[in-house]
């Protein structure tokens, strides 16, 4: 059957801005990425132009200067802040070279950039034993944070207390899919034992099918005192009470609970956004906590008899914090030395493109946890 006129039209428009660029320069890279300076070729009658463009080494391979390079601009055009690049799609003249790896756990499933794994919990693994003789996180802390943002501050908390527990990173699929595209993960490698990527996100130390094996491995294979779990860079929000990726921190509470392991809930507590549904404690901590983690968690709270903070700031907090299920436990944590420890940190700390000098009882909500989860290790 001939394909409608319809049809046709259809399949010849598509979602993704297609553009052909020519790499102008290499400015650099972390670990499974390279940054690069590319000149675009116009379409439609728009002017070429110069863009900062994003390489994933695995996938496409490294470009270098002179290469032309097929581009997906979507997030040019649309003028996103976290992963605001033109992607690299392929260098059409100079493909990598076809590499047999262990694993069939695909990732980015069905769409041209899916990636084939080898994810802890399938036959292949040295690890499947481990994993799957592992019933229970034996009283292991688990820190669940909205924002990747708070990665940082939540392992600041953890090395100010412990400096020797050892801290892996379970990245959610809510947010970037690659691991890669973080450069402060990149910079905080030396301070974890590893990161196991969950769901349809990929390029961790190791993979995992989802979050619970995600934490077995953490505990099993990573051998970590305690886990954190967060989204990548770039979560999803619609201002809606359901409509945001940060739901699955109320997931991974269950999570953790069902597994033998301690919950702790992270608040997202902002006095620097002008939104009034994250100024004060964000409605993303109120619906996941609130609504979504039906297993009781820590909700680790900085002791605001002694940090300073504004009075109007500090009435509505409090206020929404009555508001929270009597399942969880609330557990004032004090802030002393916490300043200093995210300061020390080698990465620059920012959410929603405010610093700590910005939004500071942000990043001591999220310091706090970890604080907590370290005092958890003693008993």
């Amino acid at each position: 059957m001939a394909p409608s006129d319809e049809q046709g039209t259809r399949s010849a428009t598509g979602s993704i801005r297609w553009r052909y660029g020519t790499v102008t320069g290499v400015r650099g890279g972390w670990r499974g990425c390279t940054e690069l300076d590319v000149d675009i070729e116009p379409r439609h009658g728009e002017p070429p132009h110069r863009a900062k463009a994003l390489a994933y080494d695995e996938l496409v391979g490294a470009p270098r200067e002179g290469d032309r390079v097929l581009l997906n601009c979507n997030a040019i055009a649309k003028g996103l802040g976290t992963g605001g690049y033109a992607l690299v799609v392929a260098v059409p003249d100079r493909l990598p070279e076809d590499v047999d790896q262990a694993g069939h756990i695909v990732k980015a499933r069905y769409t041209p950039m899916q990636v084939m794994r080898l994810a802890v919990d399938e036959d292949d693994s040295p690890s499947r034993d481990v994993v799957e003789g592992t019933h229970t996180l034996s009283g292991m802390p688990v820190v669940v944070a909205d924002l990747h943002s708070a990665l940082a501050p939540i392992l600041a908390g953890i090395r100010a207390t412990r400096p020797d527990a050892k801290v892996a990173y379970v990245m959610t699929d809510g947010g970037s899919l690659p691991a890669w595209f973080s450069k402060s993960l990149d910079r905080l490698s030396d301070r974890l034992c590893g990161t196991v990527t969950a769901g349809q996100c990929f390029g961790g130390d190791w993979e995992a099918t989802n979050v619970h094996n995600a934490l077995i491995a953490a505990k099993a294979v990573a051998g970590a005192d305690i886990a954190i779990v967060a989204q990548g860079p770039g979560n999803l929000g619609t201002g809606t009470v359901w409509g945001f990726s940060g739901t699955a921190a109320g997931e991974a509470v269950n999570a953790a609970s069902v597994l033998g392991g301690r919950p702790i809930a992270s608040l997202r507590v902002s006095e620097g956004d002008k939104r009034s549904r994250h100024w004060g404690v964000s409605h993303h901590s109120m619906t996941s906590y609130g609504r979504v983690a039906l297993a009781p968690a820590a909700i680790p709270v900085p002791d605001f008899d002694t940090y300073p903070t504004d009075p109007a700031l500090l009435e509505k907090v409090r206020s929404q914090l009555a508001e929270l299920p009597e399942r969880h436990t609330q557990v004032p944590v004090p802030t002393e030395g916490l300043e200093e420890a995210l300061r020390d940190l080698p990465v620059r700390l920012s959410t929603m493109g405010r610093g700590l000098d910005e939004d500071h009882v942000y990043f001591i909500a999220e310091a706090v946890a970890g604080r907590l989860a370290a005092t958890m290790l003693d008993g």
